[in-house]
């Protein structure tokens, strides 16, 4: 902003000293402070506000970019689905499971074990029936 050094504030300082005179001289002082402080909070938030507006625009340029590829890579999958497909027909809402083929039947093994007392339980005892 405004450089002053010190030579000229003190040169500043003894002009409004003879203009001003030593009774309204604190006065103009504090009013000139305070207006200097509120040029520079308004300068200050006009210059955040600028900062923040540059953000929020990079972030909307950064989203734009990532939409685009996006629709890129979207639009790259669907032309790979066409080409795999030989009709080239919209996919289903929801593809129909592959019905499983049933298991062949299997022989099944039965084996006999004779209890402590030497008889061989039945097929009804052996799974807790009564």
């Amino acid at each position: 902003m405004i450089e002053i050094s010190f030579g000229k504030l003190v040169l500043l300082a003894l002009i409004a000293l003879i203009v001003l005179g030593p009774e309204k001289l604190p006065h103009a002082a504090r009013t000139a402070g305070a207006l200097l402080r509120r040029v520079r909070t308004g300068w200050d938030s006009v210059r955040a506000e600028v900062e923040r507006e540059l953000q929020v625009e990079e972030i909307r340029r950064q989203a734009k970019e990532a939409a685009d590829r996006a629709h890129a890579a979207q639009a790259e999958l669907d032309e790979t689905l066409r080409k795999m497909r030989p009709n080239g027909d919209a996919p289903a809402a929801t593809p129909a499971p592959a019905a499983e083929p049933a298991p062949a039947a299997e022989p099944t093994l039965t084996t006999t074990v004779a209890d402590a007392s030497g008889t061989v339980p039945t097929k009804e005892s052996s799974h807790g029936g009564a």
